[in-house]
């Protein structure tokens, strides 16, 4: 997974921890929220007097409890309303803020000299958007920022602790950037390259084999898979869409997400179709890019510099796998940057915003929208506040009750790094790590599998790839999950007790391929591993099955889970063999049923598909 979602996140002394007399006493002021600097970044000094920040103030949305009620009602299969998704305007009439808390929030603005000319909103003004320079905000949040730098030299202006009137507590979800440390680098990824091994690779027949353009429709899983060397032939084959054909592209659309620096590029993505589904080559420049504050879009040749950071190997990967299972659905490619733009100075090279907050926005801004949207990007969950968290986690919901199924994958260090399970709560305590976004309950997780009769939890000891699972210590474990998880939780019984939090929510959700992908990059074939190739994939196939319901005058699936957890589970092919290692464990375990390392399994389309056009019969028969 790339550790982005843009897309969709006081310091003193060498601990990195905030003292009481690092910022001054301020009358009416109280801390409203406090997050530890996560191991791995280093405060370096204070940003330059002219930097500026972009403000994005999270006001408390008035009827989110509303709202999260009507998303389990369109979602659930045995309720009446499912399928009925709400539309953009309801969406915003339910998470707009009070007026009350509109009018003091802009009072506290104007006492601090920032006019409401100002200001900029969402679209349901539940978050308020301003620049200023880092002084002024120092004073606005009775704060100080510092420059901090993360182990692979990228930084970030942060201030781990900041205050608020306290007035204003119960009207503020949220201010950032302050204390989220959700790192903002171009390699956010969890793409994991395969090192150059040629007598791993398949031979010159296989690869010709691999590349037919019209494969036999009765071609066995064994005549087109090869376990050194997975492309959409083998994809199709193995999960059964190869002999499905779109009927209402266009109508029925496919979503991913590009973060800081990556695109997917045509040239690359012409090359690879034309090798491995030459029928959808043309799609390479047709597929829609839309860059969102001033993301990246370069098409021409990457140069030595981002050659050697492996610059758009996961936008390569992410579009090529899509647009090879799911052509000709239009793909949408979002390829979000900083906002507004960054101004790179000696102390903060680096863009200091939160890519998925921008994404985010951007997309609930959006009246039409592709009913299924990939994302690859994540990090650790204590790298981000939780009150930031459970924010974007709420933005995520928005979209489920507008119907659009949004999928993330689940992480590649099994239940965390070697050398790295501590928690970041200032006591050090051994600890499993899990994932964000991969923990929201309002998303769907993929994890990775290998091999092919059986799949088995993918992992690759070559590069340390193994598929992550795991436990959210932010987010309790929603009722959709209470009878598929508890069963699996009892059976582990004594063992990791107080690694994880047996009360969260559990993922990932589901699993697919993830591992030795073909993928065109720099205008070679490269193998890739990760969540990372797992997520399109399942995003590919599941976009197919709405393109089913679509054409049958059905509703999309929107929000995945309700209906996987009820009924949509029994049309996944099962994983029982493998775990997510790491911690120095064995990790969780792959067993019968859900499993937090690949969740109900991977997808066959002729079952998922047949399972939900037969949840949507009522709802037929209703119209």
């Amino acid at each position: 997974m790339l550790i982005i979602l843009a897309a969709f996140f006081l310091l003193v002394g060498l601990s990195g921890r905030v003292s009481c007399s690092a910022v001054r006493s301020r009358s009416g002021y109280a801390v409203k929220d406090s997050h530890h600097v996560p191991t791995k970044w280093a405060r370096i000094g204070e940003p330059p007097a002219d930097h500026v920040i972009h403000l994005e103030i999270a006001l408390k949305q008035s009827q989110f409890d509303e709202l999260e009620r009507h998303l389990y009602e369109v979602s659930d299969p045995d309720h009446h309303r499912y399928g009925h998704h709400l539309e953009f305007n309801e969406v915003n009439d339910l998470v707009k803020p009070a007026e009350e808390s509109l009018r003091l929030v802009h009072q506290w603005l104007r006492d601090n000299d920032i006019g409401e000319e100002r200001l900029s909103y969402s679209s349901a003004k539940d978050w308020v958007k301003l620049s200023l320079p880092v002084a002024h905000v120092e004073r606005l949040l009775n704060t100080k920022y510092a420059v901090y730098k993360y182990i692979d030299g990228s930084h970030v202006v942060r201030a781990p602790t900041w205050s608020l009137p306290t007035h204003l507590h119960k009207h503020i979800d949220t201010i950032q950037p302050t204390n989220s440390f959700f790192r903002a680098v171009p390699k956010k990824s969890n793409v994991m390259p395969v090192p150059h091994d040629e007598q791993d690779m398949p031979d010159l027949s296989v690869l010709q084999r691999i590349k037919a353009t019209n494969p036999s429709l009765n071609s066995t899983i064994a005549q087109a898979c090869n376990v050194s060397a997975v492309t959409p032939l083998c994809l199709r084959t193995l999960y059964g869409t190869i002999s499905y054909e779109p009927k209402v592209p266009g109508k029925n659309k496919v979503g991913l997400t590009n973060y800081l620096g990556e695109t997917s590029n045509r040239s690359d993505v012409f090359l690879f179709l034309n090798q491995f589904r030459s029928e959808a080559a043309q799609a390479a420049f047709q597929f829609r890019i839309e860059v969102i504050a001033n993301g990246d879009n370069q098409q021409t040749p990457n140069n030595a510099t981002q050659l050697a950071a492996g610059k758009d190997l996961e936008g390569n990967l992410d579009a090529e796998t899509i647009l090879g299972i799911s052509y000709p659905t239009p793909l949408i490619a979002y390829n979000t940057g900083g906002s507004p733009p960054f101004k790179p100075d000696d102390n903060t090279p680096t863009n200091t915003n939160e890519p998925y907050l921008v994404w985010v926005q951007y997309v609930l801004a959006q009246r039409d929208l592709p009913q299924v949207i990939s994302t690859s990007y994540g990090d650790d969950e204590q790298t981000v506040p939780e009150a930031f968290a459970r924010r974007v986690c709420n933005e995520f919901a928005q979209l489920g009750a507008r119907g659009i199924s949004l999928l993330f994958a689940s992480g590649d260090d099994g239940v965390g790094p070697e050398g790295s399970c501590f928690t970041n709560n200032g006591k050090n305590t051994t600890a499993f790590l899990p994932s964000f976004p991969a923990g929201c309950p309002y998303i769907t997780t993929v994890g990775a599998t290998k091999n092919f009769n059986p799949e088995v939890v993918a992992f690759d000891p070559r590069n340390g790839f193994v598929s992550g699972g795991g436990f959210s210590n932010y987010f309790h474990r929603p009722i959709y999950q209470d009878a598929a998880l508890k069963p699996y939780i009892t059976n582990l019984g004594d063992q990791f007790t107080g690694l994880y939090n047996k009360r969260g929510r559990g993922y990932p959700d589901i699993a697919a391929q993830g591992q030795l992908f073909q993928t065109v990059w720099n205008g070679t074939i490269r193998r890739l591993d990760g969540t990372s190739a797992s997520t399109p994939a399942a995003a590919a196939i599941l976009s197919l099955v709405n393109d089913s319901l679509l054409a049958a005058g059905r509703k999309p699936l929107g929000f995945l889970n309700p209906w996987l957890y009820k009924r949509g589970y029994r049309a996944f092919t099962d994983v029982g063999s493998g775990s997510a290692t790491g911690c120095g464990t064995s990790g969780f375990p792959a067993a019968k049923g859900w499993d937090a390392v690949t969740g109900f399994g991977t997808p066959y389309f002729p079952k998922v598909r047949a399972a939900a056009l037969k949840s949507q019969v009522k709802l037929s028969i209703a119209k």
